[in-house]
């Protein structure tokens, strides 16, 4: 898998050193990084590329980080990326539960233990992995099942001919059981 195959981690924050040093608690995790220094840059980035995580401070000039969070949540391309806001502790208390209630997935108060930051990033890098595979599954189960509709079909009218050819029909048959028990593998 390339690094343009993998969904990065998207970090939005207006000032240079908290992105640099998210940059490098996070640079560990062997994930594409990606910034964004406003939420308008931010926004331009998930609609170019697919994101694990976005890491979105709160305080920024122009569109704010709960507006920014509203705008994922609204796009269908974006609305299941995770987000975990960050802002600083002497914010109004009122932050946490309008951050949840915008959307995020958590939230956390710089400065932050980089520990607590890398772990949490990584639960949701994983699930997205997960995620991902459980797609790839899908589509090879739907394409078993798609080859096995159209073989079952030859085979329905192979049995109409005259005169049957029965080794073909056995071919044909233990192909649609190798077919079928890999369906049932993967189902396992």
């Amino acid at each position: 898998m390339t690094a343009d195959d993998r969904a990065g981690i998207l970090l939005v924050d207006d000032m240079e050193d908290n992105l640099i040093a998210l940059e490098a608690v996070l640079g560990s995790l062997n994930e594409p990084i990606v910034r964004a220094r406003s939420g308008e840059e931010a926004m331009k980035a998930l609609l170019r590329r697919r994101f694990a995580v976005v890491l979105l401070d709160i305080r920024m000039p122009g569109m704010d980080g709960f507006e920014t969070a509203a705008n994922i949540k609204r796009l269908d391309q974006t609305k299941d990326v995770p987000i975990i806001f960050l802002t600083g502790a002497d914010e109004d208390a009122g932050y946490t539960f309008r951050g949840y209630a915008t959307g995020a997935a958590d939230y956390l108060t710089k400065p932050f233990d980089p520990w607590v930051l890398r772990a949490k990033v990584n639960v949701f890098l994983e699930l997205h992995r997960k995620n991902q595979q459980l797609q790839e599954l899908l589509a090879r189960e739907q394409a078993d099942f798609g080859e096995l509709g159209k073989r079952l079909a030859v085979l329905e009218d192979r049995l109409s001919e005259e005169p049957l050819d029965i080794a073909t029909l056995r071919k044909e048959a233990r192909e649609l059981r190798r077919l079928l028990s890999r369906a049932e593998r993967s189902n396992r």
